[in-house]
């Protein structure tokens, strides 16, 4: 006689998840319920930064109610019966992780390099000096002003909530901002939710908001390095070698 849990091969939940230390952290991430506790933690760590091996799960319920601490990493992820629409949240046990203290939020935090004037003037090899440099051997050339349509012919089959592969690195994710970026250089911009924490800002840049992602998710780059298609998120455990 059949005994135990049993799951079906499709069956998947679509969880939202909250993190100890990123108070800005919030996304929803769909899990198989045959995966183990420890294949969640790997998918995780993916999104947030903390190791397996530092990391606790607490499941809470659609009225905030925890329902059990995910204690055993063998067992599938369906024994602690999860709903679509409850809370995973992520407990870094780590003191000395890199979510801990703030500084994957606050940048303010982090200590600024400076340099003065007259130090930085007599620097060579300096942006400024290369720049005065070309200035002196072409008197009469204008500046190459960059138009404000800079690579706009580049944007017309590119649109929000596309998938996306990005340049160099084949980074996967999904475009979240097409257009002119006040703040930044002119021409057009896609702004990108990356899979993974490869990129450098939670969809603000410069003070302005473009769009928004968890923490060291998110990047601004130019139309002609996104491609976008048929770019499903990268299973980690995937293999590529037998």
């Amino acid at each position: 006689m059949a005994s135990g849990l049993q799951i079906h091969r499709d069956e998947s939940v679509l969880l939202r998840i909250t993190h100890s230390n990123l108070k800005s952290f919030s996304t929803d991430i769909r899990f198989s319920l045959q995966m183990p506790v420890e294949s969640v933690k790997e998918k995780l760590w993916r999104k947030c930064g903390t190791s397996v091996n530092s990391m606790g799960l607490q499941l809470y319920d659609d009225t905030n109610t925890k329902i059990s601490d995910l204690t055993d990493n063998l067992r599938p992820f369906g024994f602690y019966s999860p709903l679509d629409g409850y809370r995973l949240h992520v407990i870094d046990l780590d003191p000395s992780s890199v979510t801990s203290g703030g500084w994957l939020e606050d940048t303010s935090l982090v200590e600024k390099y400076s340099i003065s004037e007259e130090a930085y003037e007599k620097r060579d090899g300096t942006f400024r000096k290369f720049k005065g440099k070309l200035t002196s051997q072409n008197p009469s050339t204008p500046g190459n002003k960059i138009p404000d349509n800079y690579m706009e012919d580049l944007c017309a089959n590119i649109k929000v909530g596309d998938r996306c592969e990005v340049e160099p690195g084949e980074k996967r994710g999904t475009v979240k901002f097409v257009g002119r970026a006040e703040n930044l250089a002119p021409g057009y911009w896609v702004g990108v939710q990356y899979d993974e924490p490869l990129g450098k800002h939670d969809g603000m840049v410069k003070g302005v908001r473009y769009f928004d992602c968890p923490p060291v998710h998110g990047a601004m780059v130019r139309p002609d390095k996104v491609k976008v298609g048929n770019y499903p998120e990268r299973d980690p455990f995937e293999v590529d070698e037998i």
